[in-house]
């Protein structure tokens, strides 16, 4: 950020926005592994010291980091120097002896380019004073593919273990974790192997929280227009067709489903094009590639105690608007499990409470708050309809709320106005005369 940016009231207020935003995701993602896969495109290209700017930044905040790289583009560039023909089976490489000698020297190019960048601590640079520690090593053993459609794979291969103690014991230590994608057999074979099956497995094996694929191309399409997230069903029915994914795609989508099944949470399609991607995908709600949750984005659960803080962060402004009567942090920890609340990739988003009145088989809603950047997305009325689930549940028949601003909001959703004798004798001998909300009651 240069001086004017600096000097600007609305740069400045933009930049304290987003630093407070990204906080929920800083605090979700630390101590947590991200394991990323890169290109040999992208190591190659000279916007890749950006993208290395960014992984000292996650390094950085907590973040456990495995880096896992390809090298297509530099293995074709040296078997096109020794005049060695390139030879390929469905995509996949056909490696010959000659073929692995030209892997070997583009794996020793592209993780020394890697290992030297990642080490850079510059001074007026984003790794300025930056001391990180690298660790490479054989954490892969492999096995030979074998015979495919007629086709003797030789010395391409498939993992067939990985040393996850070794490696976790690298992360441990504060090291960034480098893979290069090949594998040692116990009778010292060397194969060749898949950068993308490499990097899901060892997100699978070290129960990653995030699997990032960083490629030329950008996020999954949907004719034009990029998906910003898709479900597990979203994948299967888009690898039923797969003429419409880009070509990488293809070959990462089957692999981030893999991933997902194993336990990794999400998996991410980035451009390594777009200045930022990563940090813009991982600590914006909106993010610039495609996400695939292994679960649902959205899940309705009862709050815990741990909730106190992040609902406390929903009401609280709409108590100093005056929309919600204030609670103390003491009555909210008192009642907090009668509050449900909307979990969005890991951040509470949405709360409502259902206060029982089992004698007369009536419940109040009350405190019903979403987060501002939610509130066009139809969780309001989601956490209605749980309310009223859960009050019939527990026998309810009837459900009210007490209101001064969104009346036409609940009357929209079937509730009519009452008058306040309607209320449990309870509420009524609670009832604030001078806030005068109304009262609107909905049967279940």
């Amino acid at each position: 950020m240069n001086t004017l940016e600096l000097t600007s009231p609305t740069a400045l207020r933009t930049f304290v926005q987003g630093i407070r935003a990204a906080a929920p995701y800083i605090y979700a993602f630390r101590d947590n592994t991200f394991v990323i896969a890169l290109g040999g495109e992208v190591v190659a290209d000279e916007a890749f010291i950006g993208i290395v700017h960014d992984l000292n930044l996650l390094h950085s905040l907590g973040v456990r980091l495995v880096v896992v790289h390809g090298m297509r583009p530099q293995i074709d560039a040296i078997l096109a120097q020794q005049n060695i023909e390139a030879h390929f089976s469905d995509g996949v490489r056909i490696t010959d002896a000659d073929t692995m000698d030209c892997v070997l020297e583009a794996a020793g190019q592209v993780r020394s380019r890697i290992e030297a960048l990642l080490s850079l601590g510059l001074a007026n640079s984003p790794m300025a004073g930056a001391r990180n520690r690298v660790s490479s090593g054989n954490y892969l053993t492999a096995k030979p593919m074998g015979v495919i459609n007629g086709v003797d794979m030789q010395l391409t291969g498939e993992v067939r273990r990985i040393d996850r103690e070794a490696i976790q014991q690298r992360l441990d230590d504060g090291d960034i974790v480098l893979i290069s994608p090949l594998g040692y057999s116990p009778t010292g074979e060397i194969f060749n192997l898949s950068t993308e099956e490499v990097a899901a497995k060892v997100a699978v094996s070290l129960e990653a929280m995030k699997l990032i694929f960083l490629s030329e191309d950008d996020g999954i399409r949907k004719g034009r227009k990029m998906l910003d997230s898709i479900s597990m069903d979203d994948a299967e029915k888009l690898m039923k067709s797969p003429d419409k994914l880009s070509p990488q795609h293809r070959v990462y989508l089957p692999q981030a489903m893999y991933a997902c099944r194993g336990g990794v949470s999400r998996a991410h399609f980035l451009s390594s094009r777009r200045d930022g991607s990563l940090l813009l995908e991982l600590f914006t709600r909106q993010g610039v590639g495609t996400m695939l949750a292994s679960r649902p984005l959205a899940i309705f659960r009862t709050a815990t105690i741990d909730d106190i803080g992040s609902v406390l962060a929903l009401i609280e402004p709409l108590e100093a608007q005056g929309i919600l009567v204030r609670r103390s942090r003491e009555r909210l920890e008192a009642e907090i499990e009668r509050f449900i609340v909307v979990e969005y990739d890991n951040l509470i988003i949405g709360c409502a409470a259902l206060s029982p009145f089992l004698d007369e088989k009536v419940g109040e809603m009350a405190a019903l708050a979403v987060h501002p950047e939610f509130q066009r997305e139809g969780y309001g009325e989601l956490l209605l309809q749980h309310i009223e689930g859960w009050a019939r549940k527990i026998g309810l028949k009837e459900l009210f709320i007490l209101t001064t601003r969104t009346a036409h909001w609940f009357v929209e959703r079937g509730f009519r106005p009452a008058q306040i004798s309607r209320l449990p004798k309870e509420k009524q001998a609670l009832y604030n005369y001078q806030r005068k909300s109304q009262v609107y009651w909905k049967d279940l």
